[in-house]
Parts: structure tokens; C-alpha cells; sequence
């Protein structure tokens, strides 16, 4: 028999329609890995156990309905079909529905809440109200039929008296019991029954103490305007509600001892503080008696009148400054007085007029000093110029054995060879008359 010829894609739609109509729909219960978020909001993982694996698709239509993303090594339950994707010809998961299984679903959405309700800020101390120093009325939110209740009387009674009591009954696991311990809280804040709560229950495993965890609950600790306690379970449990409430107790005994010890506290603190009292009180007395026995020993008080002699002494030093200071500014005021006086004296008009006269006799005498001074200079200067004059007289020139030859027809004087000729005429001045020359011979020389 020939096998028919089939392309690729009619066999893989082959595979496809056989696998789809024989799984329709599929429960199964694995392991995530290889998990990876896309951009689109489509999640792609396989699931695997032991000896075996699977690739998935969750689309985003689905993915949005999960309080918690997945992630590698997540214990799953997935519903949805099988089928094959064609471009790549294997099969996989179209996953509708995705749930964790036990305990670890549990840690994931406590961990989820706890990240939320801190980027809230619901966690920060800035929010945290304090407790009230001496509250009279009590509130406490737990079991009616459980030991916590009797810790609590057992605690208060015992160590805190004038104290009123109230106990709002509320299941504290199990269905329902979050949504009472939120609406507990919220009636004691209504109606003002109490000054402080106490929330709480005994220990129990994460599933028992879940209702301290659901949101519902730290919505109603936060906005509370009453101060909480909140104790649940042992020392090492710790819930969402503790990290919500204003004080974390270890144990719901602990909040009763949180609640009484500021009484306690502030009967000690009264009792240090009287013994303080009494004690300063004991040495500011016998300090001042000291003092006093030292005042009364004092030379000012054995001889008062030290107190004001000096005093009188200062008194005496301040007259003589005093007495110096006016003198010193009367002396001041006669000397401006007679300063005064000389200036209306000196514009009375009979002395402005001797001075203007005494200024013109001396302005007198200072120019007919002057025009002396200026006559002698100009005599002095005109003996000095005739010095000169006889100085260069030519006669006086002559006297010293030089002559002076002037021409015989032009009376010019001769004072070079090139002005005269051999056979030429010419006068000779001499000191005591002149000679008449005839030149026989003319030699010239370098000058």
C-alpha cells in the first residue's frame, strides 16, 4: 500500500487536530522553570517533575487575573488544553487557570502583602500612636473561649487595679474570622469603648494565624484611632498585624504587662523622684546654714558701717572732680567772652580806621623801600655796564700797544689781507693820533 504524500503543515494541523480533540482540557501538577515574563504580559515557562518536561503559554487575558507572578522553582497547579504551535512544530500548554499548592503559596502571599503594605508606609514608626500612660478602659479583640482572655484578667487583676475591661468576642481563624477582628476593631473606634486595644490569639502554625495577615485586618489596626497592642502567637511568630500596630507584644501576657507598665513605671519614677526631693532638700539646708554661718562671719556684717564708707569716700572724690570740672568750664566761658570782646573791639569803626591807617604807613614805608631798593639796584647795574664800556673802549685797546687800520678813502676798517693791495694807502689809529701808510707788501697766512 503507497502512504499518501502530506506536506509539513497538513500534518502538523494533523497532530494538532488529534491532540486537541483527545486533551481538551487538562489538570496538571508540576514544577515552574525556565520562566520568562514578555513585554506583551504573555507569560512563557515549562513544567516539569522528575523525569519529565513541558513548554507553556499563559496569555496576558489570564495572567491578569493572578495576585502573584510566578517564578522558577514555584510547586503549580495548572487547568487548560493542549496543543501545537505550528511555526515551530511542538506542542504545549495553553495554561487558562494557574494556583500554588500548600504552604509555599501561603509564604509567597505573605511576602507580596508585606511589600505592599511597606511601600505604603504603613509600617513606618511616624505612624505608630502612643500608648496611654494610665487608660482605665481596656479593649481586647480575641477569643472568648481561649486561655489569651485569662492571661490577660490574670495579668491585670494582679498588678492593675481601677481598670474596666471590655472583650469583643471574635472567631481568630477559620473563615470569616478576619473580617470580625476588622469590624471588632472598628466598633471599639465608633462607639470610644476603650482607651487602648489588645489584638490577639495564641500560637498556632501560618494556616491557624493567617487572619492576622489578611489585608482586611491592617486596613482596620492603621486606620484605628485607639492605640493597639497587637500579640499573636509566641515570641518567634511574627504576622502582618504586628508590624501594622502601634506596639508588638511577644505573647498576649507581654501586652498585658505593655499595658500596665507605664503605671508601674511611673509610680517608680514618683517614688525616685521623692527620694531625689527629699534628698536635695536635706542639702540645700545644711548648704544653707553654711552660708548663713558664713555671712554672719563676715566683716560687713560684724562692722556694717564698711558698707558705706568707701561710698562716702567715692562721694568726696566725685565733688573734687566736680568742683574741678565747673572752675575748668567757667575759666572756658571767660576766655570765650573775652575773645568775643576783642572782635567787637576790632569792628568798631574809629579802630578799623587807625588800623587801616597804621596798614597805609607801612605800606608807605614798604614802597619807599622798595623804590630805594630798586634805585641802588639800577645804580649798581649802570656801575656794571660802564665797566663793561671802558672794557671794550678801543682806545683803551690802543693804550695796550694795538692799533687799527682803516682805509685811507672809505674810513672802513681793514681786518683782513684780501681788503688790501701792495702800493695802497691807509690811516693807522694809534692811542694818541694816527699815521698815514703806504702798504709795500701784503703776506697772508692760514687762519
Amino acid at each position: 500500500m503507497n502512504a499518501e504524500i502530506m506536506t509539513v503543515t497538513q500534518l502538523t494541523n494533523a497532530i494538532k487536530l488529534s491532540l486537541e480533540s483527545t486533551f481538551p482540557s487538562i489538570i496538571l501538577q508540576g514544577e515552574i522553570s525556565n520562566y520568562k515574563l514578555q513585554t506583551s504580559g504573555h507569560l512563557y515557562f515549562s513544567l516539569k517533575d522528575s523525569n519529565a518536561q513541558i513548554s507553556a503559554v499563559m496569555f496576558k487575558g489570564h495572567s491578569v487575573n493572578l495576585k502573584i507572578m510566578p517564578k522558577n522553582g514555584d510547586q503549580v497547579m495548572i487547568k487548560g488544553e493542549l496543543t501545537v504551535y505550528p511555526p515551530k512544530g511542538n506542542y504545549q500548554l495553553i495554561v487558562r487557570e494557574l494556583s500554588y499548592m500548600g504552604l509555599g503559596q501561603l509564604l509567597q502571599i505573605l511576602e507580596m502583602r508585606k511589600i505592599k503594605l511597606h511601600q505604603m508606609g504603613w509600617f513606618k514608626s511616624i505612624h505608630k500612636k502612643p500608648l496611654p500612660k494610665f487608660p482605665k478602659k481596656i479593649g481586647v479583640v480575641t477569643s472568648p473561649t481561649g486561655a489569651v482572655i485569662q492571661d490577660i484578667l490574670n495579668i491585670l487583676s494582679r498588678r492593675f487595679s481601677g481598670f474596666h475591661l471590655i472583650l469583643n468576642p471574635v472567631k481568630v481563624q477559620g473563615e470569616g474570622a478576619a473580617e470580625e477582628i476588622a469590624k471588632a476593631i472598628d466598633q471599639f473606634n465608633q462607639y470610644q469603648l476603650a482607651d487602648v486595644l489588645i489584638v490577639g490569639r495564641g500560637g498556632g502554625s501560618l494556616e491557624d494565624l493567617w487572619a492576622f495577615n489578611e489585608e482586611v485586618v491592617a486596613t482596620a489596626i492603621f486606620r484605628s484611632q485607639i492605640p493597639i497592642i497587637c500579640a499573636v502567637g509566641h515570641e518567634t511568630d511574627h504576622c502582618i498585624a504586628d508590624y501594622v500596630a502601634d506596639v508588638r507584644a511577644p505573647t498576649p501576657s507581654a501586652a498585658a504587662e505593655i499595658v500596665i507598665a507605664e503605671k508601674q513605671q511611673q509610680l517608680d519614677h514618683l517614688s525616685t523622684i521623692k527620694k531625689r526631693i527629699q534628698q536635695n532638700i536635706f542639702h540645700s539646708i545644711q548648704k544653707n546654714q553654711f552660708r548663713l554661718q558664713g555671712i554672719l562671719k563676715h566683716p560687713l556684717i560684724l562692722h556694717p558701717y564698711g558698707l558705706i564708707e568707701w561710698r562716702m569716700q567715692k562721694l568726696d572724690d566725685f565733688r573734687v572732680d566736680f568742683d574741678q570740672r565747673l572752675l575748668q568750664f567757667i575759666q572756658s566761658k571767660k576766655q570765650q567772652l573775652e575773645g568775643r570782646a576783642r572782635q567787637a573791639s576790632a569792628l568798631n569803626p574809629i579802630n578799623q580806621i587807625l588800623n587801616f591807617k597804621h596798614r597805609l604807613l607801612t605800606y608807605e614805608k614798604m614802597i619807599n623801600q622798595r623804590i630805594k631798593n630798586l634805585l641802588e639796584k639800577s645804580k649798581q647795574q649802570l656801575d656794571h655796564l660802564s665797566i663793561l664800556m671802558k672794557a671794550i673802549d678801543p682806545k683803551n685797546v690802543l693804550q695796550k700797544g694795538y692799533s687799527i687800520l682803516f682805509a685811507e678813502k672809505s674810513a672802513s676798517v681793514i681786518n683782513s689781507v684780501q681788503n688790501i693791495k701792495k702800493g695802497e694807502q691807509a690811516r693807522l689809529l694809534l692811542v694818541d693820533g694816527e699815521a698815514l701808510v703806504t702798504i709795500n707788501e701784503v703776506r697772508s697766512r692760514e687762519i
